[in-house]
Formats: C-alpha cells, sequence, structure tokens
C-alpha cells in the first residue's frame, strides 16, 4: 500500500503544475547565456582582430538571435512544448560551440558573416526556450500572469552569474573566453534536455489561487536569496582571491538555492492529495489535449447528442458565413481589448505599433548599453576591476528588475492603474541612464548601469504581460515571440549604426591627431568622454520620445485596466468549484 501511494504521489507530481514551474525556473535559469558577450566579447575582438564596427555588429546579430523567434512560436502552434525545447538544444550547442571552435583556431579563422551566424544560431535558443517554457507557464497560471513573467524572466536574467560561477567552479581562475564559450555550448543544450518533457499545457480545472500565489511568493522568497548570495561572492570574488574549492563550495550552495522551490512543488501536491482524500478537489489536471476528448459526465446521453446536433449545426453555419467572407475582412475589425485576437489583428493594432516602438527604443537603447559597458567603462578610464564587478552585476539588476518590475505592475492593478503606465516610467528612467553615461557624471557608470539594467528587465516583464493582456492567450506563443521582434532592430540601431560608429569614428580621429594610422587588422581603442557622448545623447532622446508616445497607448487602455481583467479565468474557476460542490452535496 505505501508503495502504491508513493507511485500514485510521484505520478501526481510529475504531471502537476507546481513541477511544471519548477522546471521551468531550471530551464530558464542556465539560458541567459546572451547577456553574458561582454564577458567574453574583448577576446574575440582581439582573437579575431575586429574593430568596435565589427564587434558591435557580431553583437547585434547575437540579438537578433535571441529575440527573433517567431518560428518557434509558430512551431509551437502545432507541436507540443517538448519539440521546441529540443530544438533550442540543438541550435545552442551547435552555434557556441562553432564559436569554440573558432575562437580556439581549431578551425581556420571563419569570416564575419559566419561568425554572424554561428551567434545568430546559439543565441537563437534563448527564444526557444522562452516559447517553450515560459508560454505554457503563463497559459497554466493566467491570473498571476504578471508575476509568473517577471519571476521567470528573473531567473534568465540570473543565468548569466550562475554561468559565471559554474565556469570558475569547472575551469578555476582561468580567464580565457573560450572555457566560458564551451560551457554556454553544453550546458544550457543538456538542461533544455534533460526538463524538456516535464514543460506542457495543463488545463486549468479547479483551483485555489491564494495557494498558486502562495507558492509563487515563497519562489520569490528564494529567488532573492539566490540572487543576495551571488551578488555578495561576485563582490567578494572581487576583493578575495579564489581557487578552485572556494569556487566549487559558491557553486554549490548556488545550486542548493536553485533547486529549492522542489520543497514547495512537494508542500503543494501534498496539499492536493490531502484535499482529493476528502472529496474537496477532483484529481489533477491532465493535458488539454487530453481534456478535449473527455465528455461531460454532467450530462445525459440524450443531452449531449442534442447539444452536438445543436453545434453540428452552429459550425455549418459558421462555415456557410466564412466561405463568403475572406480572412482578411476582420484584420482591421479586433475584438475588445482582453479577447483573443487573431496573429494579422494584433500586428495591425495601433496598440502593437507602441509596445513595437517602445522595444526598438527602450529595450534597442539598454541593450546597446549591456554590450558596450566593457568598452565604456574602459574609455571613461574606470580600473578593470571595478568595469568586471558592475559587468557581472548586470544580471543581479536585471533580475530586480523583472521581479519588481512584474510585482509593482501587479500591486498597481489592483488599483486600477494601467500597466503599460510602469513601461512609461522605466522608460524615463533609462534616460537618465543614458544621460549618466553621456556626460560622464562622477560615479556614473555605476549608478546607470544599475538603472539601465533595472529597467531592462522591467520592460521584458511589462512588454510580455501586456501582449498578453490586451490580446488574449489563443496565439501567445507566437505573439510572445512576436512582441519582441523589434529588440534586434534597436540593437543594431543604437548598437551598429550609432555607438559603434561614432566609437571608431572618434578612435580614428584620435590617431589621426596623434599621427598615426591604423593597419588593417588592429584593433581599435578610443579614449576619453567623446567616445560615446554624442551616440548616448541620441539614444536618450529616442526614449525620451518613446516614453512620450507610449502615453498613448496608456490613455487607449484606461478603461480596459479598470476593469477585473482576470475576471473570466476567475469565472470559469469558480464555476467549475460550484459545480463540483453541488455533486459532493448530491
Amino acid at each position: 500500500m505505501a508503495i502504491a501511494r508513493a507511485k500514485t504521489f510521484t505520478q501526481q507530481l510529475l504531471k502537476g503544475r507546481f513541477f511544471m514551474a519548477f522546471t521551468t525556473i531550471i530551464i530558464l535559469s542556465f539560458i541567459g547565456t546572451s547577456y553574458i558577450f561582454g564577458l567574453y566579447s574583448g577576446d574575440i575582438k582581439t582573437t579575431l582582430g575586429y574593430d568596435q564596427t565589427t564587434l558591435n555588429l557580431l553583437s547585434f546579430f547575437k540579438d537578433l538571435g535571441a529575440y527573433v523567434s517567431v518560428h518557434a512560436g509558430l512551431i509551437m502552434e502545432v507541436a507540443p512544448p517538448w519539440v521546441i525545447l529540443s530544438l533550442g538544444a540543438m541550435v545552442n550547442f551547435f552555434g557556441y560551440f562553432m564559436i569554440w571552435l573558432s575562437v580556439t583556431h581549431k578551425l581556420p579563422r571563419p569570416p564575419v558573416w559566419l561568425m554572424c551566424l554561428y551567434i545568430t544560431i546559439g543565441a537563437n535558443s534563448l527564444g526557444f526556450a522562452n516559447t517553450g517554457a515560459v508560454v505554457p507557464c503563463v497559459k497554466n497560471f493566467p491570473e498571476n500572469r504578471g508575476v509568473v513573467i517577471g519571476l521567470l524572466k528573473s531567473y534568465i536574467g540570473l543565468g548569466g552569474a550562475v554561468m559565471a560561477q559554474l565556469y570558475h567552479a569547472l575551469y578555476g581562475n582561468d580567464n580565457a573566453a573560450d572555457g566560458v564559450i564551451l560551457l554556454i555550448a553544453w550546458l544550457p543544450a543538456l538542461a533544455l534536455l534533460v526538463f524538456a518533457f516535464s514543460v506542457r499545457v495543463l488545463q486549468a480545472g479547479p483551483r485555489e489561487i491564494k495557494r498558486e500565489k502562495m507558492f509563487f511568493n515563497g519562489i520569490l522568497y528564494m529567488s532573492l536569496a539566490l540572487a543576495g548570495f551571488i551578488m555578495v561572492m561576485i563582490l567578494v570574488q572581487k576583493q578575495v582571491e579564489f581557487n578552485k574549492a572556494g569556487y566549487g563550495i559558491t557553486t554549490a550552495v548556488i545550486m542548493l538555492l536553485l533547486v529549492l522551490p522542489i520543497f514547495l512543488v512537494f508542500r503543494e501536491e501534498i496539499y492536493t492529495g490531502s484535499k482529493a482524500k476528502l472529496g474537496l478537489t477532483i484529481p489533477p489536471p491532465t493535458t488539454i489535449s487530453e481534456m478535449k476528448i473527455v465528455p461531460n459526465n454532467d450530462e445525459s446521453p440524450s443531452t449531449n447528442q442534442t447539444t452536438t446536433n445543436t453545434s453540428n449545426n452552429k459550425d455549418n453555419n459558421n462555415n456557410n458565413k466564412t466561405k463568403t467572407v475572406s480572412c482578411f475582412k476582420n484584420v482591421f475589425r479586433p475584438p475588445p481589448l482582453g479577447e483573443d485576437h487573431t496573429i494579422l489583428q494584433a500586428t495591425f493594432s495601433i496598440d502593437m505599433f507602441i509596445i513595437f516602438l517602445a522595444t526598438i527604443c527602450g529595450i534597442g537603447g539598454n541593450l546597446a548599453t549591456i554590450d558596450n559597458l566593457g568598452q565604456i567603462g574602459t574609455s571613461l578610464g574606470y580600473p578593470k576591476k571595478s568595469i568586471s564587478t558592475f559587468v557581472s552585476l548586470i544580471g543581479i539588476w536585471q533580475y530586480l528588475g523583472r521581479v519588481l518590475g512584474g510585482l509593482i505592475s501587479e500591486y498597481l492593478l489592483k488599483y486600477k492603474c494601467p500597466r503599460p503606465l510602469s513601461l512609461t516610467i522605466v522608460l524615463f528612467l533609462s534616460c537618465i541612464a543614458h544621460l549618466l553615461i553621456a556626460f560622464n557624471a562622477p560615479y556614473g557608470l555605476y549608478i546607470a548601469s544599475i538603472i539601465m539594467a533595472f529597467c531592462f528587465g522591467a520592460e521584458w516583464t511589462y512588454l510580455y504581460s501586456i501582449i498578453s493582456e490586451l490580446f488574449g492567450l489563443k496565439h501567445y506563443a507566437t505573439l510572445y515571440n512576436y512582441g519582441s521582434l523589434a529588440a534586434p532592430l534597436g540593437s543594431y540601431i543604437f548598437n551598429v549604426r550609432v555607438a559603434g560608429y561614432l566609437y571608431d569614428k572618434e578612435g580614428l580621429r584620435q590617431l589621426e591627431a596623434l599621427g598615426l594610422t591604423r593597419k588593417h587588422g588592429d584593433e581599435l581603442h578610443c579614449v576619453g568622454v567623446k567616445c560615446y557622448q554624442l551616440a548616448y545623447i541620441i539614444i536618450a532622446a529616442s526614449t525620451f520620445f518613446t516614453a512620450v508616445v507610449s502615453l498613448i497607448l496608456v490613455a487607449r487602455t484606461r478603461n480596459f485596466y479598470k476593469e477585473d481583467i482576470y475576471k473570466r479565468f476567475q469565472d470559469g474557476e469558480n464555476n467549475e468549484v460550484s459545480r463540483r460542490n453541488e455533486q459532493e452535496m448530491d
């Protein structure tokens, strides 16, 4: 009997929504590799002899791969999440492994276009992981989507710091970039393959929203402990020389904190099991595909037959209507906000246009800062150890932005405050960070890196939450990726055409002033405020303009957010619970 109960409980746990959320956390903790480009970009630049414009071009293609993943969403419209996650593992390993072979000269030096292709393929694993892991989790917890998105995306932000600690535990103090690249080639791919079959979309069924909030609050506290420990360790490691054993102990603590939420999963499943024994809940939900073929036992066969005939008549009438109406007729006639939009209806809406603009200027400008932070610090004369410190802490500030951004905006929803207003606020805050860099304020880069990373993390949480709320969840797998399409465009404009171009222009001017000429293949250096000043004035002005435009989205969605936007999910749950209670009374 004990063995049978243990087996039943294990199956219940592995098929439950809470274990699925836990595996999503593990996957995302090892996939944030695109955010640590600054740790190995300098070695790529030196090894392959790139100038800053070429390096920024490589960075752009990294962002292109990370954020252009509509194909992953389209595949998920017809395939289960494990297919998406498995594809993500394959592209991650291939792309970064080819970069490792190139940097270590195990392959002939590739042309620039081929390196761009490699990093695009490798970084595209982030889009596959986001689609295959985050989207199912949002669909499984629709009433808590702001908190869920914030928490899950925050673990991506921590992923870079986790990978850095793992690297030192495996390789010690060897700072060679080839070791980092090899690690990010095989480890994320392994995590995706191991947990691919644990992620799936489940039918909601009756559940207790308060228990879900308690579960995610517990994860929040554990993630805060993880982020706090990593931050302390980063600061300590910059002051004290750690050996390989010391890094091993640190990594062991990080891994423990990372898997700690499994105890919350056990707690919730034990609670669910105890309620089931008392007959207060129905069995754990199955997958949506399984639920669709289960008939409603509350109806008699005659009722079912009548309902089926009525449904078939309605479907025939609808089919007759659609024969004479083109599917493009309704592109500019979208349903009310909050209802399920088609992909085309969402694409051609004014709201999506404003979201695109916010992504181009807001996220694009911050991406340029993340990718150039090392070079910015060097040009402004910051010590190398200080640059390494605040580059390493970027993941921590992103984490806080994603988590606190989601929690704050979720809290403001109780007071009918539109979530786009939170997006507008972080866009204005980003302008401050850009101006601190442009005018080299005292300790300005330290403050700017914190503000910029916090806003960057919060912007992603708001972007994905707003899209899910305004356009519905039916096509969220595609719209989730569709919303981030503008990020690479913003990265290209501000990183390559603005920051990279103006940096090289100023660097050449400084060489000419010294009476020197640059030889082909030599690395180009620029020193002083002028290297990035004009670029960040342009970025700040563009971000400010976007923040003003985003106020239009606030005004357009004000009435929508005055309503209870999650009411239909809660009504469905309450109706199911009421039906179950009536059966028990009978």
